[in-house]
């Protein structure tokens, strides 16, 4: 650890830096705070952490008191070349995250997940599977809860660590005791330039692994197969094409070595890519001693993700799903995939740079009728679309005006699939945000089409009504005749 009587400084006051400035302040640290992003949620969590002690620092303060600091704590939402961290390394000054301090904190065993996609799901999975086992496990990371908030766990918890590649940038002490790297493809490329880098971010989970810890690995995934080659760990993968040292599908069945675990049909969640993190989980379960019916239970009642192809609602036979946590290509893809019925898909958000001429390219043998774009990005899309003469498109500004366009698009029998291939940052503050906002879209629309129905019901009854001699009106003879 550091010792405290330096001085931090908190760049960005995401829930990780949040997280990071409480231990900071709770061991009596020195901690100024700023963000450059100044909005009412980060003014209330500068105002909270000042109360207990922290400063917090004006732009127009913020190159002098840099200054004072010596250590920069980076939330992983700033890039690693943002200008004050560039200026702590030239200086020889030590920039680190939240999830580095929660490295030299941890007591408990840390089983990490990395991966382009599915490390929600995986970390998910994969802890409900432990805590069926009897142990006390913990999901934390980039999944919501900063891991430094798992400081308190005892020794014979577990942390069950999801790190995405922008944490990874900041951290070096990690050795996790189980790291299971699911899949890379391409991903953040306008923050980390090239695939190269990338790659070599996600090959970082496994640089202390010694002898006595395991890499968990996906065979099918070339890149991450061959991660084989750079690590001390004891590796086992995992495949859906054949059977491999770990665990694979074969004939309609998820196996561990010889042993059977589960039909693949009772997974309650569907396509290649769950098949594949459920196999990820068996593996680092049965490493970890957990019985093979608990571990099949555990996935076989694992219902799927928040924003993750998530149903939502059926309007007028159209039936909607929230896949806002598809921020890049290959998830969309994944997506895609799952689709029964035609679809009309929501494309669009902010670009991270990435090739959309794939994307467009897998529409003529998909479920995808018609893509409605929007955002940032909508013109890039548009142009890869046009790269690939796919003409079925409707371009829009903004993704309130898109979802009521795709609503439209849509008829009875279909679907419409939010799955946007990037990022959400040019109108909202996270992929959550995005699909609350999506969710609340569809059901105004059923909401709509409840009152117009009501609203036809009772034009149908005054109808009858006028037929019989009139509504609300009476025959004042017959009227007193009764």
């Amino acid at each position: 650890m550091f010792p405290l009587r330096q001085i931090f400084l908190v760049l960005g006051l995401s829930a990780s830096g949040r997280a990071a400035a409480e231990f900071l302040l709770e061991k009596k640290a020195t901690v100024y705070l700023y963000d450059d992003n100044v909005t009412e949620r980060v003014e209330q969590v500068a105002k909270g952490l000042v109360e207990r002690g922290a400063k917090a620092v004006k732009k127009e303060e913020l190159s002098s008191i840099a200054e004072l600091c010596n250590v920069l704590v980076l939330s992983p939402g700033v890039p690693i070349d943002h200008a004050i961290a560039v200026d702590f390394k030239r200086k020889g000054k030590a920039v680190i995250g939240e999830t580095e301090l929660a490295a030299r904190q941890l007591r408990c065993p840390i089983l990490a997940i990395t991966g382009t996609n599915g490390k929600t799901t995986t970390v998910s999975m994969l802890t409900n599977a432990l805590q069926k086992g009897g142990y006390k496990a913990v999901a934390c990371g980039n999944i919501g809860t900063p891991m430094i908030d798992c400081r308190g766990l005892e020794e014979d918890a577990i942390a069950v660590a999801e790190i995405s590649s922008f944490q990874l940038e900041t951290l070096r002490s990690m050795r996790p005791h189980i790291a299971v790297v699911l899949n890379i493809t391409e991903d953040h490329l306008n923050r980390h330039y090239n695939m190269e880098n990338y790659i070599f971010l996600k090959s970082q989970l496994l640089k202390n692994c010694a002898e006595s810890e395991y890499a968990v690995l996906n065979y099918d995934d070339a890149t991450v197969r061959n991660f084989a080659e750079k690590t001390k760990a004891n590796v086992l993968f995992f495949s859906v094409r054949q059977r491999v040292k770990g665990a694979f599908y074969e004939d309609g069945f998820l196996w561990f070595g010889k042993e059977k675990i589960m039909s693949v049909d009772s997974l309650a969640i569907g396509g290649v890519h769950n098949v594949q993190n459920a196999l990820a989980v068996i593996v680092a379960a049965k490493l970890m001693g957990i019985k093979s019916v608990d571990i099949a239970a555990a996935l076989s009642e694992f219902k799927g993700i928040k924003h993750r192809v998530e149903f939502v609602e059926e309007v007028d036979g159209v039936t909607y799903i929230d896949d806002s946590k598809g921020t890049n290509v290959d998830a969309t893809l994944k997506a895609i995939e799952t689709m029964k019925a035609d679809t009309v898909l929501l494309l669009g958000g902010k670009n991270k740079g990435y090739d959309y001429k794939r994307l467009f390219a897998s529409f003529e043998k998909s479920k995808v009728k018609h893509v409605v774009l929007y955002g940032e990005n909508r013109y890039a899309l548009l142009a890869s679309a046009m790269q690939n003469d796919y003409s079925s498109v409707t371009v829009c500004k903004d993704f309130a005006f898109a979802v009521r366009v795709a609503a439209l698009r849509a008829k009875k029998g279909q679907a419409v699939l939010l799955s946007p291939a990037s990022a959400s940052f040019d109108e909202f503050a996270s992929y959550e945000e995005r699909g609350d906002k999506f969710v609340e879209i569809v059901r105004g629309l059923k909401a709509e089409k409840q009152r117009m129905e009501s609203a036809e019901c009772v034009e149908e009854c005054e109808e009858h009504a006028l037929e019989r001699g009139g509504l609300g009106e009476f025959n004042e003879e017959e009227d007193e005749a009764e």
